[in-house]
């Protein structure tokens, strides 16, 4: 189940990186104080969606594995 939810994260995050360099280097470039884009940035923010994405399909599948199936059948 965690596959099917970071294929499709790494795939939007390969996208995103080189889109959101390239937006944000131009809206710096406004300012007269400048910063340098690290890519730790972007990595940093990488591994934060990672690792909500992880903890929300553990969570997830745990109240499923451990949940009562008799509950599930009297309501039906």
């Amino acid at each position: 189940m965690l596959r099917t939810f970071s294929v499709p994260m790494l795939i939007s995050f390969v996208i995103a990186v080189p889109v959101s360099y390239y937006i944000m280097s131009d809206w710096l470039t406004n300012f007269s104080y400048r910063i340098a884009l690290s890519p730790w940035i972007f990595a940093v923010a990488g591994f934060t969606c990672f690792i909500i994405s992880l903890l929300t399909v553990v969570i997830q599948s745990w109240r499923a594995a451990s949940e009562n199936p008799v509950n599930n059948i009297k309501t039906e």
